[in-house]
């Protein structure tokens, strides 16, 4: 069952792109939170979105938001990714599609491309926003937005 507006994001644990355990409980209840699922690292769409959180990371960060992106590729590739793009983001691998199963995460184009979705949660760990769209660039902006306006 997908997670929906108002519910709580569940706990999860996964490896970060340093090959660190990352555990939802260290963040979600604490912060804002922005997170983003994204079908491949080093992809036209997906290197665009992670670039556009890239610069306007600080946007984030002055709102006491965090951003964390979440695909299935390995922490070698996301390593790689956060190296080549100087992404200053947490990214998660969820190479066994945990995280993406949690969330009740789609896939797009009949199953054949993993989902694009972002979820934006308050400081109490309850999902704000859920935005579904293939248009990579157009999760920055409404992320912002939401973070803005929870936060004001």
């Amino acid at each position: 069952m997908a997670l929906q507006i108002g519910n709580r994001i569940p706990q999860f644990s996964a490896k970060d792109s340093n090959g660190n355990d990352f555990d939802s409980a260290s963040i979600v209840g604490k912060k804002p939170v922005v997170f983003y699922f994204y079908p491949k690292d080093n992809t036209p769409g997906c290197t665009a979105q992670a670039c556009s959180f890239r610069d306007q990371y600080e946007d984030f960060k002055d709102y006491g938001a965090e951003v964390i992106g979440i695909s299935s590729d390995s922490i070698t590739s996301h390593e790689k990714f956060v190296q080549q793009y100087k992404l200053p983001f947490i990214l998660l691998s969820d190479n066994d599609k945990k995280i993406r199963t949690l969330f009740g995460v789609k896939p797009n184009l009949f199953g054949l491309i993993p989902g694009r979705v972002t979820y934006v949660v308050d400081k109490n760990g309850i999902i704000q926003l859920i935005f579904d769209s293939l248009l990579a660039t157009h999760h920055i902006p409404k992320a912002l937005e939401t973070i803005k306006n929870m936060v004001s």
